[in-house]
């Protein structure tokens, strides 16, 4: 079976047992296979591209029809959608991907669904597309184009960057980050602000002028890291980094950063073990 015959349409509507997908581009059908007709060259072009990058190991054809009913759950809460401009040259790609719960299929290896569709108003109306994959190298080659949605940073801290913890969803990193918010007087720099200092971050890391390690009630290792900027802005700020000490390594995981102005909330990150800059080794990355 191929994959043309499990595409199906998304949120179709139906006007005077017309199928209507795009009325704005005349894109309404008499039926389904009038439908199907009009998308068949830009279907078999999509499956071709699908062939060729997936792997032999993976999902079997001959057990595709047994995840059909993924593709309802994945169009209406994927874990991230991506816009291809560059696959066809009429319209753009919107591609939806989701990682399934293993009890929804019963796999025990993670199972991934995608859909590649075409979306008119900000809803798929039509799937030219869709199938299983256990290949997360497969998942990568349709992350294409734009991103234009990510779950993961639905309710992600203003304050959270790339490579923190904060930014990744960490339980630790968002709990002490909130703390910090609630520490912090209300006449210092605002939350909404603090991407106006990111850059200030890296340099942080490198040449701090001071490093305190100090553990917490739960046993964490916390390595805290604060420089002065005194020509950064009207008033100069501090900028300040909390790090979580792998014992094994002697290598720091970035759980957040913020700037401050406020000395008394500065002093609460000044205790512990004061250390040397050359004493710490940091990770690349989270």
């Amino acid at each position: 079976m191929s994959i043309q015959k499990r595409v199906v349409t998304a949120k179709k509507r139906k006007t005077a047992a017309k199928i209507v997908i795009d009325e704005s581009k005349g894109l309404v059908f008499a039926s389904e296979q009038d439908l199907y007709r009009h998308f068949n060259d830009q279907i078999e072009e999509l499956e071709q591209d699908f062939f060729r990058l997936r792997s032999r190991g993976d999902v079997p054809e001959s057990e595709f029809a047994k995840y059909e009913g993924n593709l309802t759950p994945l169009l209406e809460d994927p874990d991230e959608v991506w816009e291809d401009q560059k696959t066809l040259k009429d319209h753009p790609l919107i591609i939806y991907l989701r990682k399934m719960n293993s009890d929804e299929n019963g796999d025990e290896d993670p199972l991934y669904h995608v859909a590649v569709c075409y979306m008119t108003n900000d809803v798929p109306s039509f799937v030219y597309l869709h199938f299983p994959t256990h290949d997360v190298d497969l998942i990568e080659k349709y992350r294409r184009g734009v991103r234009i949605y990510d779950r993961s940073l639905r309710d992600v801290p203003i304050g959270a960057m790339e490579g923190d913890s904060l930014n990744e969803g960490d339980h630790l990193a968002s709990g002490l980050y909130m703390a910090m918010l609630k520490l912090r007087s209300e006449r210092d720099i605002v939350e909404e602000d603090f991407p106006d200092f990111f850059e200030l971050r890296e340099e942080t890391l490198e040449e701090a002028d001071e490093i305190w390690r100090s553990s917490d009630s739960l046993g964490n290792v916390l390595v805290t890291f604060v420089k002065e900027f005194p020509d950064f802005g009207d008033d100069g700020v501090h900028y300040v980094a909390v790090t979580l000490e792998d014992a094994v390594s002697n290598s720091h995981a970035l759980l957040f950063s913020f700037p401050t102005r406020d000395r008394n909330l500065l002093e609460r990150y000044r205790h512990g073990d004061n250390l040397q800059a050359e004493e710490v080794v940091q990770e690349a990355s989270h």
